[in-house]
């Protein structure tokens, strides 16, 4: 009738529901996730209730992930951080990358998470 099959434990019985599956996402997604809930509710909950919510992060998520690794390699090589800075002085090339990395993720923030 309602299309649900349950299984007996005990003196009850009980649905046999299956978890929707998570999405494949990493920080950005997370990232992504917080931010529409936090300031974006009505869009969040729409694309929850329709079933794209998921589809969604993980789009959001390629896409950071790919503009950072981007962004990376152009700001080390304007910078002139390059191996072989790295090779003579790791310590000035540990702190550039670490400059490097951080406006970076300020930017694919700014660009994308927080669209």
């Amino acid at each position: 009738m309602n299309n649900i099959s349950y299984h007996r434990s005990g003196d009850y019985y009980l649905p046999d529901l299956i978890a929707p599956e998570s999405p494949k996402i990493d920080i950005w997604g997370y990232r992504r996730r917080e931010y529409l809930r936090k300031y974006k509710n009505p869009i969040y909950t729409g694309l929850f209730l329709t079933g794209k919510l998921n589809a969604h992060l993980e789009d959001v998520d390629r896409q950071a992930n790919e503009m950072f690794d981007r962004l990376i390699k152009e700001y080390a090589a304007r910078d002139g951080v390059t191996e072989e800075l790295k090779a003579k002085d790791q310590l000035a090339w540990i702190g550039a990358m670490n400059e490097i990395r951080e406006t970076v993720e300020k930017v694919v923030y700014t660009e994308l998470i927080s669209q």
